[in-house]
């Protein structure tokens, strides 16, 4: 499979990916990326190059990001949430933050819900 965006819907169901058989496809900005969808969850899966940074944006979609190697750097209004290997961190729907990789960067797996319909398939 060499598309990194797979959308699955309800009733569509596929057997599982092994690992290394959907690679992260690089997106221009400095990181690479997966995902995979339902009708109304979605996971993305990022690896982040060092001193990436997003900036304050917010979106429809509640996020809960789930750092697996690195250390992400949420900022939240005023405060900075460092979110390290091992640790998660959920944003609501329509929250402002940014986020940035550092020094070492980061792979981290996202849940959306609902999809955030830029990182599908067309």
């Amino acid at each position: 499979m060499s598309d990194s965006r797979v959308k699955h819907t309800a009733g569509n169901v596929r057997e599982r990916y092994k690992r290394g058989t959907v690679a992260p496809q690089p997106d221009g900005d400095g990181s690479a990326m997966w995902s995979m969808a339902l009708d109304r969850v979605m996971l993305t899966y990022f690896v982040v190059q060092p001193d990436r940074r997003w900036d304050t944006h917010s979106h429809d979609s509640e996020q809960i990001t789930l750092v697996l190697e690195g250390e992400l750097l949420f900022e939240i209004g005023p405060d900075v949430v460092s979110v390290g290997a091992g640790q998660a961190i959920g944003i609501p729907a329509h929250v402002p933050h940014a986020v940035s990789s550092g020094k070492s960067g980061a792979t981290a797996a996202d849940a959306w819900s609902p999809p955030m319909r830029e990182y599908l398939q067309d």
